[in-house]
């Protein structure tokens, strides 16, 4: 893939990365649990009842990921993370009892932190608390997906993963680079991670995702194709690629980072032109942003169906669902409302144990915000709109009301990234690199803090 790097630079600015919109930065304690109730007493009117995904969040971690800006608690204490788990199965509790009984659940993902923090036992009673109380669609429709650190896990509990039903495995790798692991506070072993990777599959794992991080320190060009190549290897179903956004102002473990070995904006750029053109060539396709998929992965085929859906977790196939958010800081989408649980474990865990729901702040969404987070998932996903169709479904005309947002986007038009007909909105390939970009001209918040002369130093650099 030709880069053009002086386009890369003019275009690499802060900004969000639209996991949602409005972002959790406009996040408002004007949400609370009383609203979050009426929100889903509304959802569950709906004439077609709506599915639900479960996302629960495990914050523990027994060491400490220098480049991590994850919600996380850093303890070898393992009675600190019973007590957690107890209030992980109350919330469970709670918040099944405010859902119909029609509200089938056909997705649930721990994400951490690290899920595997705890052993396969504590990880089957959180599922069949899930099963008590909630309705589960049958196995074979579920998606039941989990992030695994091969440092905490063994081929033996890769397989009690797969029997419990988990057929989505996220394996978290970064790097396979000796010198990048000991800079960033990362050791894990090529070979013992590749037989997981291997349990994985020969356990029945549907999809197989693993994650790389490109522009960590003391990384090259030469040694992040070995770690490329030894993935190919193994040919997981997806691929996350995120940029390392180098933020120590605002992830305090960052400071621990030598400046110095962090790899210039030239070899950044020479990581990320090596990665496309390295997956792409094996037969991947870059979905969007970070993610490459096989063609015949769910990702790929929801990016050709148009059905392709972006949220708090990245790029996903079930953008149908109300998602319900369980744990510290985890996040739910129910309706026209997001929210936020609390940060602090003593605040999220108080309010469980006092049978309330743990909801610190939110949004609740105003028609404005519908019809410009239906543009940004256009843009962040299928990376084209049909104009005509966006205006019958939101009784709109496009090219007024966002007659001050394709001015901004002029510049952009210009360059190539983007193309606006009266019928339509095309990223370009050009453009693809920068759909972040594009989607903030639509962002009305981002707007506002700019007029203020606020800086978004809070957001990472695009690339």
């Amino acid at each position: 893939m030709t880069i053009d790097q002086a386009l890369l630079k003019k275009y690499n600015i802060n900004g969000p990365r639209y996991t949602s919109y409005p972002t959790a930065k406009e996040f408002s304690e004007s949400v609370s649990s009383e609203s979050y109730h009426w929100h889903v007493e509304d959802s569950n009117q709906d004439p077609i009842p709506k599915p639900l995904s479960l996302y629960l969040h495990i914050p523990f971690c027994k060491s400490l990921c220098y480049y991590c800006g994850c919600h996380k608690v850093i303890t070898q204490n393992t009675s600190k993370a019973q007590n957690y788990l107890d209030t992980l199965h109350k919330e469970i509790e709670l918040q099944a009892k405010l859902f119909a009984k029609d509200r089938e659940v056909k997705q649930i993902h721990l994400g951490g932190g690290t899920p595997t923090y705890f052993n396969t036992a504590d990880i089957h009673k959180i599922l069949d608390t899930i099963e008590n109380h909630f309705n589960l669609t049958p196995i074979s429709q579920r998606e039941f997906g989990i992030e695994i650190d091969p440092r905490t896990t063994t081929t033996t509990d890769i397989k009690r993963l797969a029997l419990m039903g988990f057929n989505r495995m996220s394996f978290g790798i970064q790097d396979f680079d000796r010198d990048v692991q000991i800079a960033i506070n990362r050791i894990q072993d090529k070979d013992e991670t590749i037989d997981l990777l291997k349990a994985a599959r020969s356990a029945g794992t549907k999809s197989l995702s693993v994650d790389l991080i490109y522009g960590l320190p003391k990384q090259t060009a030469d040694s992040f194709a070995k770690t490329l190549e030894e993935i190919i290897k193994v040919k997981p179903d997806r691929i996350a690629l995120y940029n390392y956004a180098h933020m120590p102002q605002t992830i305090k473990s960052q400071k621990l980072i030598n400046d110095e070995d962090i790899p210039s904006a030239k070899v950044k750029l020479a990581l990320l032109t090596l990665s496309i053109d390295t997956l792409t060539a094996v037969g991947y396709r870059h979905i969007g942003m970070d993610h490459f998929a096989l063609p015949d992965d769910p990702l790929s085929q929801s990016l050709e169906q148009g059905t392709l859906h972006r949220n708090f977790q990245g790029y996903s196939t079930h953008g149908d669902c109300d998602i319900i958010g369980f744990g510290v800081s985890a996040i739910s989408k129910v309706g026209d409302i997001f929210s936020q649980n609390y940060k602090k474990l003593f605040d999220y865990q108080n309010r469980i144990q006092q049978k309330s729901l743990a909801i610190e702040k939110g949004c609740s969404l105003s028609i404005d915000d519908k019809i410009r987070a239906a543009v940004i998932q256009h843009i962040m996903c299928s990376q084209t709109l049909d104009i005509n169709a966006f205006n019958r479904t939101h009784s709109i005309i496009f090219e007024c009301y966002f007659k001050k947002e394709i001015e901004k986007l002029s510049p952009m038009i210009n360059d190539g990234l983007l193309i606006i007909t009266p019928e339509k909105l095309k990223i370009t390939e050009k453009g693809r690199l920068l759909l972040r970009n594009i989607a903030m001209a639509f962002d009305t918040y981002l707007s506002e803090k700019l007029s203020k002369d606020e800086n978004l130093i809070k957001f990472s650099k695009v690339l």
